[in-house]
């Protein structure tokens, strides 16, 4: 599965849910950390990865655009990128779900 992790969340996450969802990147990786929501939205969209992010925008660029690409946005305030990985963990199955159901644009994952 196909993640691409905002630059709001940590690189590591990549590596320490390699597992669960493989393929999955950082903005980092392709430079992308320092550009706009928008120009990260396309990207995604282009290469076939759901956007993982903290931040609203994304959200709000889906109400506009619709999807692809689909959005797991974590309202999950800061954590320590490990408790980051056991809820993205905790909750694969349903994420899993989510980015198979072409009717969802968008996933809100809370903590707890």
């Amino acid at each position: 599965m196909k993640l691409l992790f905002d630059q709001n969340l940590s690189f590591k996450l990549v590596t320490l849910l390699r597992e669960s969802f493989p393929e999955s990147i950082h903005v980092t990786s392709f430079n992308l950390q320092e550009d706009d929501d928008v120009k990260v939205w396309e990207f995604a969209k282009k290469n076939d990865f759901t956007i993982v992010t903290k931040d609203i925008d994304f959200y709000e660029i889906s109400l506009v655009k619709g999807h692809p690409p689909k959005i797991v946005w974590l309202r999950i305030g800061n954590l320590p990128t490990s408790e980051v990985k056991a809820i993205l963990e905790k909750r694969h199955n349903e994420i899993i779900n989510f980015m198979k159901d072409d009717t969802l644009a968008c996933i809100e994952i809370y903590r707890g």
